[in-house]
C-alpha cells in the first residue's frame, strides 16, 4: 500500500466504526441496516474523492491546492470527526439544526461561507456575506429559486451568476444542491467561496445527498411517531366499558357490606385511569407499568374474589428499564376476559418478567391456566385478523412495537385448548 493511501484506509475505517456507533448505539431506536450501509457508503464516497489518495490518484488543477497531502493528518483527523458526528438535520429542517449543520459542514467543505434554505427562506448563514444574507429572509439571490425549481446543482464560476443585490458583496464562486425527501425539492445547501476558484461540485453534491437522507429519515420517524401516537390512543379508547360497568358495580356493591373497602376501590380506579389517560410518551418505566397491572388486577380481584390468583415473578433489575405503555395490561386483561372470565374453577395468572444483559432485551411473559385458544382461532389471531377473539387489542399492540422497534421485538402465543395461554414478549432494553 503506498504511503498516500494509509491516512485515507485509517479514515475510512475510522468513519464505518462511528458510522456504526451513531446509527446503531447512539441512535434510539437504532436505524435499520440498509440505512447504516447507505451512510457509510455516502461518506466514503465524500472521502474517496475529497482525499488525494493513492486510491484514485492525485488531483490535479485549481482544487487539490485546497486538498490536503499526504502529511495532512490534521486535516483527516477533522473530516473523520466531522463526518462521525450525527448530522443535525436529523431532526428536521428546522433553522436550529440547518445553523449546526452551516457550522459542522463549512470546515468540512472548503468554503468561505455555507447556508441552508428551505423553499422560501434562509434558515442558516455562517461566513462572509451573513450580514445582508440574514437568516428568516428569503433568498437576496434568485439561484436558490433556479436549484430548486430544476431539482439540480448548479455550479457558479463569477460573482454575476450568484445575483446578489448588494454591490460589496464578497461571495465570488458557489455551487448550490438541492436539498430532497424523496422526489421533493425542499430546500438548498449553498457553498461559497470569496475568490474564484469554486467549491468542489462532487463534495458538495455528495453532502447534499447525505443531508437528504437525513431529512427522509426525519421525516419518517415523524410520521412513525404520529401513527404510534394514534395507535396509543387507541389503546387508551380501548380500555372495556364492561370493565368499567363490572367493576362500578362490585363497588356498589362493596358500598353496603364494605364502605372502607369499597373507598379504596374507587381510589384504585381513579388511580387506574388517571395513568391509562394521562401519561406522556410511549415509553414509562416498568415499575410504572408494573403498578398500572397490579392496580388493574387488584380491581379486578376484587370482582371475581378466589376465581382469580394472581402470581407475580419480577426481576428487580427490570423495574428502572423502560417499556412502551399500555402494552403489559391489555395482554393481562386478555388473559382474564379470553382465559379464566369461563373457566368453572379458580384461575391463575402468572406475570414475569427478567433482563437479559447479554442480550441487552428486556422479557415479560404473562401466562394463564384458562381455557386456552382454539387452534383455528390462534391463527387468526397470529395472522393479524381483527375478527379473531381478542385479535385487535394484540394487533394494535404488534403494530405499535412495530413503529417504535420495527424488527427488534418479539411477540409469540403459545395455547391449548383446555390449558391455558402463554404469551412471550422481548424488546429492546431502554
Amino acid at each position: 500500500m503506498r504511503s498516500g493511501s494509509r491516512p485515507l484506509a485509517g479514515v475510512l475505517a475510522a468513519v464505518w466504526s462511528l458510522v456504526y456507533l451513531v446509527t446503531q448505539v447512539l441512535v434510539d431506536p437504532p436505524l435499520g441496516v440498509g440505512t447504516t450501509l447507505l451512510a457509510g457508503v455516502a461518506l466514503t464516497c465524500v472521502l474517496t474523492l475529497g482525499y488525494p489518495s493513492a486510491l484514485r490518484g492525485p488531483r490535479g488543477g485549481r482544487v487539490s491546492s485546497r486538498q490536503p497531502g499526504p502529511g495532512g493528518a490534521s486535516s483527516n483527523r477533522t473530516i473523520a470527526a466531522a463526518a462521525g458526528r450525527a448530522m443535525p438535520l436529523r431532526s428536521g429542517l428546522t433553522p436550529d439544526a440547518a445553523r449546526r449543520t452551516a457550522q459542522l459542514l463549512r470546515p468540512l467543505l472548503g468554503g468561505d461561507a455555507v447556508a441552508i434554505t428551505d423553499r422560501e427562506q434562509v434558515l442558516a448563514f455562517v461566513g462572509p456575506g451573513a450580514d445582508h444574507h440574514r437568516v428568516g429572509g428569503q433568498p437576496p439571490t434568485k439561484l436558490t429559486a433556479r436549484v430548486i425549481a430544476r431539482a439540480r446543482t448548479m455550479v457558479v464560476r463569477h460573482r454575476a451568476g450568484i445575483g446578489c443585490p448588494v454591490p460589496d458583496c464578497p461571495l465570488q464562486t458557489a455551487v448550490v444542491a438541492p436539498l430532497a425527501i424523496g422526489q421533493r425539492v425542499v430546500g438548498t445547501l449553498k457553498v461559497y467561496r470569496v475568490h474564484a476558484d469554486p467549491p468542489a461540485r462532487d463534495l458538495v453534491e455528495g453532502m447534499a445527498g447525505i443531508l437528504s437522507l437525513h431529512l427522509e429519515l426525519a421525516e419518517l420517524d415523524r410520521e412513525r411517531n404520529l401513527a404510534a401516537d394514534a395507535r396509543l390512543d387507541a389503546l387508551r379508547a380501548q380500555i372495556n366499558p364492561h370493565f368499567l360497568f363490572n367493576i362500578l358495580n362490585t363497588i356498589a356493591s362493596k358500598a353496603r357490606t364494605d364502605p372502607e373497602e369499597a373507598r379504596q376501590l374507587l381510589l384504585r380506579l381513579s388511580d387506574f385511569f388517571r395513568y391509562a389517560v394521562r401519561q406522556d410518551g410511549h415509553f414509562a418505566e416498568f415499575a410504572q407499568e408494573y403498578f398500572f397491572v397490579r392496580t388493574y388486577l387488584s380491581l379486578e380481584q376484587a370482582r371475581y374474589g378466589d376465581r382469580l390468583r394472581v402470581r407475580y415473578d419480577i426481576d428487580p433489575q427490570v423495574l428502572t428499564t423502560h417499556v412502551p405503555v399500555l402494552t403489559i395490561q391489555p395482554l393481562v386483561e386478555n388473559a382474564i376476559k379470553h382465559g379464566l372470565a369461563n373457566k368453572v374453577e379458580a384461575g391463575t395468572i402468572h406475570l414475569k418478567a427478567r433482563v437479559d444483559p447479554l442480550t441487552r432485551t428486556t422479557s415479560i411473559q404473562v401466562a394463564d391456566d384458562g381455557v386456552g385458544i382454539p387452534a383455528d382461532v390462534l391463527a387468526q389471531i397470529t395472522a393479524g385478523e381483527s375478527s379473531a377473539s381478542g385479535g385487535v387489542g394484540l394487533r394494535n399492540i404488534s403494530q405499535r412495537l412495530d413503529t417504535l422497534f420495527g424488527e427488534r421485538y418479539a411477540l409469540h402465543i403459545q395455547s391449548t385448548a383446555g390449558s391455558g395461554t402463554v404469551v412471550d414478549l422481548r424488546i429492546p432494553l431502554r
